[in-house]
């Protein structure tokens, strides 16, 4: 594995979005697969998978400024959460926020992946949209960080609030439909704040959605933060504690901004039994039965894997004993004892209290997502993670055992302006990486 020195990648921003693969066929023409990047100056493009060539590039408006937004680490703020691809449609939707009348918007596109036009219908302004539902939505306060979803026809957007958690702002999905673009359901805290906030966005699994929430502010009774809940496509309020989990010191957290709201929910199988894992700021790992998460207190399995908080995207992948979780944090139960910074897998060997503990620990400078890739769907699995924000290499590690296998290069493969939560894309054999203004490409051979 090495970085291939003559793939352009040049692009115009920085990036928090995962690139996306697509390739086009049948209707769409037989050319190289290609490369999907959306950056934070609110332009959106389409990379040559092979050489990094811009094959088109769409620009949706003008992002906001951090001067114009009540708080927030993140100027200019454009597209930050992952985008999402309909293959069957070639279609890319994704939320960019964007200035309109000297005021900042959250406004939903549908792209045609085969130029980059907007389609008919689109954008969608989510405010308004909300609005006309009787639903208020103060798009200043709220960000879009949350990968989007598609699932039982419907595009589905999660939202939390800036960096400084500032304003009224609330966790909110919000699901749109394609055939005629619009405003068609929404789900949020009760509670002020719980934002929707993890890179992963919404997981999704049995025909329901899973999301974790945030911390909330001026809770005495729980609204829907620290928690884990399980929402219907159509996105109606369920009063069920089989619908929700949050900890039994969910005030606690609270009030100590650890919350379950750093990482998605892995929805995973063992054993014929549907659970879930939940990571959160407290450093535990909960397990949760998916038919039934139990309410507050209701985890089958609670342990201490990290001595910090966790805020990731996890990875999952399973094997003949067990299913494991890896996720980028400082392990905090490594086997051995040992008090390894970077990279944590827990395995997940029964459905059970003491179901879920540390497999392994490694070693990893920065703050990346981990991918697995495999030689044929389940051989030679790999774990891939950026050190982004720290030594800003790429590192390999066997999948069983954390063992390294890869640490980067030479100096010319360390890679400039890696975000936190950075997520690997591969495919044909390679490894994409996005870093400010550019997208690089790790291949194998010379």
């Amino acid at each position: 594995m090495r970085r291939d020195a003559g793939f352009d990648g040049r692009v115009d921003g920085h990036i928090y979005a995962q690139p996306l693969y697509w390739r086009p066929s049948g209707a769409f023409g037989a050319t190289n697969g290609l490369v999907i990047v959306a950056t934070e100056a609110d332009v959106v493009y389409a990379l040559d998978a092979a050489t990094g060539r811009v094959v088109w590039r769409t620009v949706l408006g003008t992002p906001a400024p951090r001067a114009a937004l009540p708080c927030g680490n993140i100027d200019p703020l454009g597209i930050t959460g992952t985008p999402v691809i309909d293959p069957a449609a070639g279609t890319l939707y994704l939320d960019a926020m964007v200035v309109r009348q000297n005021e900042p918007a959250h406004l939903v596109f549908g792209l045609s992946l085969r130029d980059g036009a907007v389609l008919p219908g689109w954008p969608v302004d989510v405010a308004a949209g909300l609005r006309a539902r009787g639903m208020p939505f103060a798009a200043s306060v709220q960000n879009q960080r949350g990968a989007l979803l598609l699932a039982a026809g419907r595009l589905f957007v999660p939202y939390g609030g800036h960096w400084g958690d500032c304003g009224d702002y609330h966790g909110w999905v919000v699901s749109l439909r394609l055939d005629q673009p619009g405003v068609s359901g929404a789900w949020r805290t009760r509670a002020s704040k719980g934002g929707i906030w993890a890179p992963g966005g919404i997981a999704a699994a049995d025909g329901a959605l899973f999301v974790s929430t945030g911390n909330t502010e001026g809770a005495s009774s729980w609204g829907d933060g620290e928690a884990v809940i399980r929402l219907a496509p159509d996105l109606h309020r369920s009063s069920s504690a089989r619908d929700a989990f949050a900890p039994s010191d969910w005030l606690d957290l609270d009030e100590r901004d650890l919350d379950l709201g750093g990482a998605n929910p892995m929805p995973v199988e063992l054993h014929g039994r549907r659970l879930a894992v939940a990571l959160g700021k407290d450093g535990k790992a909960y397990l949760l039965d998916r038919d039934n998460l139990g309410g507050i207190g209701g985890a089958l399995d609670a342990a201490q894997a990290a001595r910090r908080p966790i805020r990731t995207g996890p990875a999952s992948f399973a094997t003949p004993d067990g299913v494991f979780i890896v996720f980028q944090g400082d392990g905090a139960a490594c086997p051995g004892g040992a008090r390894t910074a970077g990279l944590i897998a827990l395995k997940v060997g029964s459905a059970a209290r003491g179901g879920v503990g540390t497999a392994w620990c490694a070693a990893v400078d920065g703050a990346g997502s981990p991918i697995t890739t495999t030689s044929d769907g389940s051989a030679d699995r790999i774990v891939w993670i950026a050190g982004a924000e720290g030594d800003d290499r790429l590192h390999g590690f066997r999948a069983d055992n954390g063992a390294p296998l890869y640490a980067g290069g030479g100096a010319d493969e360390r890679m400039a302006g890696l975000r936190h939560f950075v997520t690997i894309l591969a495919a044909d054999r390679r490894l994409y990486v996005a870093g400010d203004n550019r997208i690089y490409a790790f291949g194998v051979g010379p």
